[in-house]
């Protein structure tokens, strides 16, 4: 398996997880929507990491 390819695919469902939250809460006036932008945050910082190290160990 690639190097970098688990983080980025891990990325990509913490992203979607953390947008699906936002949408379904977007109403709510309280400390969640601060929670789901951290969690959407933490998804992309894996999805930019894990590309990094794709392309870096290309064969």
């Amino acid at each position: 398996m690639r190097e970098g390819l688990i983080p980025t695919m891990l990325g990509t469902v913490v992203t979607a997880a953390g947008a699906s939250f936002s949408r379904n809460n977007m109403k709510k006036k309280n400390m969640l929507p601060m929670i789901e932008a951290g969690v959407i945050g933490f998804g992309l910082a894996h999805i930019v990491l894990g590309a990094i190290d794709l392309v870096e160990h290309r064969r």
